[in-house]
């Protein structure tokens, strides 16, 4: 993978840049759609593509592991294969989901032993399993399998946490090195900074992760109960440590205001569930803050979703008809909303790289923070 940063702000730690995979280029500050079980939920390939512009997407290990499972995805010839997608993806290595899952996995130093949501088979995961897994998955992108240590965690706990994770690291890499990439193209590989809030350990994790040289970095473990200005000042910290040459991705966050403060800090790649599970929830994202289009006080208002920002969607579609799909379960609702957010963020952080180029982002940045933080 090739990254190269393309223009560097002088007011802040902001920058665009180009990264460069096996399956296209992605300009950044990005941000993927997450496609949890190989596909993004409410939303066709042509709307990723055409309304959307996403450039690449996030799978989950976890959960096409458990569907459809390594024999049909290698059959298909991996993911992209499978879903059709011809872009970029990165894989989750699925740690998250493991964790998340306190009362039926097993942690030791060999890895994680759990239990599936589906059906409550036991199943067991290794660092050199994931790395496998994700192989098989054909991903781009492939992520460590770390502990996501819980955002309230104390002192010792996240300690211990992190010297795991820096052993798994270390395996992850070893099995790397004794696999190839299975459909002849090249495979990436990011570390992630754990150190939950405690600021010498997210410095240690960072330094440990720089030392690897890996092609690009991860901030994980973050967003996960604590203050958000806790959330700016460690991914301010770890990002004076991770190379400045290398794309750095912040794992799960956030808000489209959580995305504009975290790229002033130097984060150039994103992810999050949020644009499409508050979609379908019917809270859609605009430039003059959010709306929770289930309020009766939209039932009547037949102006466009976003007046004051582009037409992310048909122009038909007025807030009150929203309203009326939401009222009444129809499934056109939840797939309108879940375009409209997801084109929001990609028009956002479009906008963004365009400031950055012209030279006056952090004036644009505070004026959008304050618009974006509304609640219509």
């Amino acid at each position: 993978m090739k990254f190269e940063i393309l223009q560097a702000d002088i007011h802040s730690q902001a920058r665009t840049g180009r990264m460069t995979t096996g399956h296209g280029a992605v300009e950044t500050p990005a941000f993927m759609p997450v496609g949890t079980q190989g596909t993004v939920k409410a939303v066709h390939r042509r709307e990723l593509t055409d309304e959307v512009r996403a450039q690449i997407i996030l799978a989950n290990t976890y959960h096409l592991y458990l569907r459809p499972g390594q024999e049909i995805l290698e059959k298909a010839g991996g993911l992209h294969g499978f879903s059709g997608w011809q872009g970029p993806i990165l894989t989750d290595s699925g740690g998250f989901q493991v964790f998340s899952l306190a009362e039926n996995r097993k942690l030791s130093e060999e890895g994680a032993e759990f239990r599936s949501h589906i059906d409550g088979s036991k199943h067991f995961f290794s660092p050199e399993k994931v790395m496998d897994i994700q192989r098989s998955i054909g991903a781009d992108i492939l992520m460590a399998f770390d502990e996501c240590c819980p955002g309230d965690a104390d002192r010792s706990y996240a300690a211990q946490s992190l010297q795991l994770t820096e052993r798994w690291l270390d395996r992850c890499l070893r099995r790397l090195d004794e696999t190839v990439p299975r459909y002849g193209y090249e495979q990436s590989f990011f570390p992630i900074v754990q150190g939950c809030v405690y600021p010498e350990l997210r410095s240690r994790s960072a330094e440990y992760v720089a030392s690897k040289e890996a092609e690009g970095n991860a901030i994980g473990g973050l967003a996960v109960g604590e203050p958000t200005e806790t959330m700016y000042d460690m991914i301010e910290l770890v990002n004076g440590i991770l190379p400045k040459d290398k794309p750095r991705y912040l794992m799960g966050v956030g808000t489209p205001v959580n995305l504009l403060e975290a790229i002033a800090r130097g984060v150039d790649l994103f992810d999050c569930i949020m644009p499409t599970r508050n979609g379908r929830n019917g809270q859609l994202f605009t430039r003059s803050g959010t709306v929770n289009l289930r309020n009766r006080k939209w039932a009547d208002d037949f102006s466009p979703v976003d007046p004051d920002g582009h037409a992310f969607v048909d122009t038909a579609y007025s807030r009150a008809y929203l309203h009326h799909l939401f009222k009444c379960n129809e499934i056109l609702g939840l797939q309108i909303a879940s375009i409209h957010n997801l084109a929001f963020y990609h028009r956002l952080l479009e906008e963004a790289r365009a400031h950055l180029a012209a030279g006056d982002f952090t004036g644009w940045k505070n004026g959008m923070v304050n618009r974006l933080s509304q609640r219509l």
